[in-house]
């Protein structure tokens, strides 16, 4: 599956800027969400090829949106990556135990990121 249409969730304004700039001068699609409620209101309008996923948000966090959503029939083949400030190596093994593909951490590396989505196509 080639991925084109990434979801981005995250509550920073500045960063969802970012990564939406980062993502559409790479070729992709994005929409954003900024908490748990809108991403599944952006999930069921259009099923996305892939989820990056903040952590830290108010209501509900990245780990507790991205087990609902891996444990979601609907969208549990949505590959997702935490992207976070959480630089911990237990928060990286927590969000793969959530079911996340992978983790990258913010400051987000443009190649980095670039080669975790290329290997999750």
């Amino acid at each position: 599956m080639s991925i084109q249409k990434v979801l981005v969730v995250d509550d920073s304004k500045t960063e969802l800027m970012y990564l939406t700039g980062l993502l559409q001068k790479n070729g992709f699609s994005v929409k954003t969400a900024e908490n748990a409620e809108d991403a599944f209101r952006k999930l069921a309008e259009e099923k996305p090829d892939l989820i990056l996923m903040d952590v830290v948000m108010p209501g509900q966090n990245g780990f507790q949106l991205t087990r609902a959503i891996t444990r979601d029939p609907l969208y549990a083949d949505v590959p997702i990556i935490m992207c976070t400030s959480k630089n911990q190596e237990t928060d990286r093994v927590w969000g793969l135990r959530q079911g996340a593909k992978d983790y990258v951490t913010k400051p987000v590396e443009v190649s980095e990121l670039l080669a975790k989505i290329k290997a999750l196509s």
